[in-house]
């Protein structure tokens, strides 16, 4: 097949094997040799990825996976505050203290838990804007500290809040820092790990936003009985955790090599990359590949603005980082903040209804976990468009279930209900939740990664801000009452999406970096990126 690459900014097309991959002589910088790396070098080390197993990668970059793992931590805390939240929304002494009676019982009013809700969402958008920045500019571990600090600033206002309109300015400054950790661990995770490691270190990224939801369930399912402020202030002071843990290990986390390639700091680079694997690994063929992949980019014009994520050359992967993240949106992905919630207004008692809630969280925890055995042996593309189609089935099901005759007497259709969501939540949690990180690392081209990712993100935070507003007015008691009807708007949404997903996202499976700047660059249909050659490397 041919092996040659188009580069769509000046209209010629070569072939690889003609593409320089030499350097120019050895360049010495600070006290290690680097740039004497030879084209079989990096033909070796992709040749190396590619044949490299899962538990071989484990064995061979273990201290990589510790530290995407760490740097993912953010993700906990960006998914712990949105859920506490969620959670109060049904805690008694939480509707008592900032709620008002209607028709016998406590609730926050609607444009309240709007209000409330909004932090996530709008911190998301400018979060994600605001990230790439510094990202760029100072590096993913200087950024990532500085954002932590910040964090733990702001949970004191939310700690001391007594009333709805501090509450508010605590959750929406909390939330413009929140809203970096969805930028940065995917990054970080991306560009630490090998192609054998890639799907599972940023699908991780998705069970950390699990986990953050789990707990936050636990604890509240642990304190909203207690008939005083601590109902509700604990759980605020619980999120310090996750800072100090982060604080104290941050000094030790080496820096992304890509970043320090793109700075021109390959001495720097090479450090990193010994750090990140096993100390018999010979990181210098690695070097080289990044080093080759951001000069493939550069002859590309692959750029590294915001603009650039709109070029012609990147505007189709910057079209399915958009979709595949909007599309946890528009599938349901909201409803599991109000999961304890909604169980209650379905009918369920409240302790039953707390404890639903947990395990709602418990089964997308084990879904999680099945995806990364899923992602070892079978494609993105086809768990992605599986889980989707899943997802629809499942909405509507639900919804036809809350259009039968005399529900509000019939209890157990409010447990079937319920528990066609837990089954939901594990086919989201082993699908379109975590493989969405996969693809949206690795469709985006290396130089503006992070800004791909930051767009995804803010249109996905957008969408979460119409979503916000819209489900209190959709499920509270006082206002539509749509309960389980409401299947049948996120159901007919997931439909579309299922259709758009099937003809735009192609497979990236095993593939380097640099193989999908190729392969994008060519215009390859939708199809055919499974199957494709690049240089004689099978996938």
């Amino acid at each position: 097949m041919d092996t040659g690459t188009k580069d769509t900014a000046h209209g010629r097309e070569r072939s690889l094997d003609e593409r320089d991959r030499s350097f120019d002589g050895d360049v010495l910088k600070g006290d290690i040799k680097v740039g004497a790396v030879s084209g079989d070098a990096a033909r070796e080390a992709t040749a190396r990825e590619h044949q490299m197993t899962f538990v071989e990668a484990v064995k061979t970059y273990p201290t990589a996976i510790g530290w995407s793992m760490f740097f993912s931590m953010g993700i906990i805390m960006t998914a712990f505050d949105p859920q506490l939240l969620g959670q109060l929304f049904a805690t008694p002494r939480f509707q008592q203290d900032f709620g008002y009676k209607f028709e016998g019982k406590w609730i926050i009013a609607a444009p309240w838990q709007t209000g409330l809700l909004m932090g996530s969402p709008i911190g998301q958008v400018v979060g994600a804007f605001a990230a790439s920045y510094p990202m760029e500019y100072f590096g993913r571990k200087k950024t990532f500290g500085a954002c932590v600090i910040l964090t733990a600033a702001f949970v004191f206002i939310q700690f001391f809040a007594r009333s709805l309109p501090v509450l508010v300015v605590g959750e929406l400054l909390g939330g413009l820092v929140l809203g970096t950790y969805a930028v940065i661990a995917p990054a970080y995770a991306s560009e630490v790990c090998p192609i054998a490691l890639r799907g599972v270190l940023t699908s991780y990224v998705n069970l950390c936003f699990v986990m953050g939801q789990l707990v936050a369930n636990g604890i509240i399912a642990g304190t909203q009985r207690l008939d005083n402020h601590w109902a509700y202030s604990g759980p605020f002071a619980a999120q310090w955790l996750w800072p100090l843990i982060i604080l104290i290990g941050l000094p030790f986390a080496p820096e992304s090599p890509w970043w320090l390639v793109r700075q021109g700091r390959d001495a720097d680079a090479e450090k990193a990359l010994r750090r990140l694997a096993a100390s018999h690994v010979d990181v210098k063929p690695t070097l080289a590949v990044i080093i080759e992949t951001d000069r493939l980019e550069q002859e590309l014009e692959a750029g590294s603005t915001y603009m650039d994520c709109f070029k012609k050359i990147n505007l189709r992967r910057t079209e399915i980082a958009i979709g595949v993240y909007s599309i946890q949106v528009i599938s349901g992905i909201y409803l599991v903040g109000y999961a304890t919630y909604f169980f209650t207004l379905a009918g369920l008692p409240t302790d039953q209804a707390f404890n639903m809630g947990v395990g709602f969280l418990a089964v997308g925890f084990v879904g999680t976990l099945l995806s990364w055995v899923l992602l070892i042996y079978f494609g993105r593309r086809v768990i992605y468009n599986f889980g989707l189609a899943c997802l629809v089935v499942l909405l509507l099901i639900i919804a036809s279930l809350d259009c039968a005759p005399n529900y509000a007497n019939r209890s157990g259709i409010s447990w079937a209900q319920a528990g066609l969501l837990l089954v939901w939540n594990f086919c989201y949690d082993f699908s379109v939740g975590p493989v969405c990180f996969v693809i949206l690392c690795e469709v985006s081209a290396t130089k503006v990664r992070s800004k791909t990712i930051a767009i995804a993100t803010a249109v996905q935070a957008a969408l979460g801000i119409v979503m916000t507003i819209a489900i209190p007015y959709l499920v509270n008691p006082d206002q539509l009452n749509a309960r389980g009807k409401i299947g049948f708007f996120f159901g007919g949404l997931a439909f579309i999406s299922l259709i758009w997903a099937y003809f735009r996202i192609p497979e990236t499976k095993g593939r380097t970096y640099e193989e999908l700047d190729i392969m994008f660059s060519k215009g390859l249909a939708t199809k055919e990126f499974k199957t494709y050659v690049v240089d004689g490397v099978h996938p």
